[in-house]
């Protein structure tokens, strides 16, 4: 069989507290240059637009044999699918702090072991938009692996630390929730097994600064009797701005027979946004008796529609003269 070579790119992004656990895939890692009062986790920057500002990077080696990198910094974002952190590939079109910031040297070839520290600028171009530009400086090894098999998977490796630049002016904090919608999965048999509901939404950051959301699910029934109150944890720490996460969430024990409206609300700081669905749960056999029994009471009626305007006969227009039978009909009903 043909092979088929795929690239895969694979960004470890720094995630913990510590230079010590920097962004890290058990080879190489990134980490902001220590300064002597404390060590740093990620690159925290801010800067007007139309000026520049300055740091260094650190890329350790942690194998027997030399590395080789290329040197880039990209833009951050939200994966769609999950709200993840994730951050654009050196081919991509790059808007922020990936076309902002440069590092001295685009390669680099580390020791064995061995660690080196690389200067970068940052220039805010005039007309920068205030508010919280995300982005990485990133160590790619740009090997690929081509695997073996008849798919073969051609694997590049990376890792980054964050950079979290924040533009001076205005910030305005703000989320919407979109899209919301409910689907049922419902037993055959009411009554005998399970029901399950997925709740799907899109969460929004329509502001200029980072947020970390919290979201609240509550459902309500007929009669408004409460079905569901949780705050859901299956939300990305931080929603990076203009960017949206599509998420879902399980509702298991959903209610096989009831009507009502589930309602989702995003808060985080200083802003809160709500939006609602509603919803129209009926077990499948009763739906299908349902339909059934309208089926067949159509039918019933319009048949019995038809056999009566059969029976009449054609209506006589208005003002127009009856016929001898008519006539004769009329002077001697008993012959009717």
């Amino acid at each position: 069989m043909r092979k088929l070579s795929v690239l895969l790119l694979g960004l470890f992004l720094a995630a913990l507290a510590t230079p010590a656990h920097a962004a890290d895939n058990g080879s190489w890692s990134v980490y902001p240059l220590a300064s002597k009062i404390a060590a740093r986790p990620y690159f925290y920057l801010s800067a007007d637009p139309g000026t520049t500002v300055s740091d260094k990077v650190v890329v350790a080696n942690k194998t027997a044999g030399p590395l080789t990198f290329r040197l880039y910094a990209a833009d951050a974002y939200n994966t769609a699918r999950d709200g993840g952190f994730a951050v654009r590939t050196v081919h991509e079109r790059q808007r922020g702090v990936g076309a902002w910031a440069r590092p001295a040297t685009s390669r680099i070839t580390v020791p064995a072991h061995g660690r080196i520290t690389v200067p970068f600028t940052l220039r805010v171009p005039e007309g920068a938009e205030p508010g919280d530009h995300p982005g990485a400086l990133v160590a790619l090894d740009e090997r690929i692996d081509k695997g073996s098999g008849s798919l073969a998977l051609g694997v590049q490796r990376a890792v980054a630390a964050r950079v979290y630049l924040r533009v001076g002016g205005p910030t305005l904090p703000a989320i919407s929730v979109e899209n919301v919608h409910i689907s049922h999965s419902q037993p055959l048999v009411p009554g005998f097994g399970t029901s399950t509901s997925t709740i799907s939404y899109t969460l929004h950051n329509t502001g200029n600064v980072t947020l970390d959301p919290k979201v609240e699910l509550r459902a309500k029934g007929l009669f408004g009797r409460t079905l569901l109150s949780r705050d859901l944890s299956r939300i990305p720490s931080e929603l990076l701005p203009g960017q949206r996460a599509h998420l879902t969430e399980p509702w298991r024990g959903a209610p096989q027979l009831d009507w009502g409206n589930i309602t989702l609300t995003a808060s985080a700081q200083d802003t809160r946004e709500s939006a609602s669905a509603s919803f129209f749960a009926v077990p499948w056999i009763a739906t299908a008796v349902l339909l059934a029994v309208l089926a067949v009471g159509t039918m019933l009626f319009v048949r019995s529609r038809r056999t009566r305007v059969v029976g009449q006969g054609p209506a006589r227009p208005a003002g127009s003269p009856a016929t001898a039978r008519e006539v004769e009909r009329e002077r001697h009903p008993s012959r009717r």
